[in-house]
């Protein structure tokens, strides 16, 4: 990848604010993420878990055996529409196994309130393998 090429987590604007054995925080704009009716995009919030799922699984990977992570599985509940504003994601696990790790990522509006339960599932890989 170069320069002028960047991440889908780049182009919808995620940014991380916490990455820990414990959880992985980040947020993403509603704007410029939206539907045709103008309410955040299912998945645009799919990406925003997947990202913050990955990076979970990936410092899980590394701490066990220096591998990468890849995910296998998500699903997601949407549960109310937003027009404008800023969303957080917030993933931690469910699972932490040796070959799956599952997580649960819950991602809020500005006011706290629920708008997305998505679970994702990860393999865990020795790098180069």
């Amino acid at each position: 990848m170069t320069e002028s090429e960047p991440t889908l987590a780049e182009r919808i604007g995620i940014d991380i604010l916490e990455a820990s054995p414990q959880r992985v925080v980040g947020t993403m704009p509603v704007a410029g993420n939206t539907q045709p009716y103008g309410m955040l995009h299912g998945g645009a919030s799919c990406v925003l878990a997947e990202t913050l799922g990955s990076i979970r699984a990936t410092l899980h990977a590394v701490e066990l055996f220096g591998g990468m992570a890849v995910g296998v599985e998500i699903s997601a509940t949407h549960h109310r529409g937003l027009r404008s504003g800023t969303v957080t994601g917030v993933a931690t696990p469910l699972h932490l196994g040796g070959m799956i790790a599952t997580y649960e990522i819950v991602i809020t509006d500005e006011q706290e309130r629920r708008v997305c339960t998505a679970r994702l599932t990860c393999v865990l890989r020795r790098s180069g393998g």
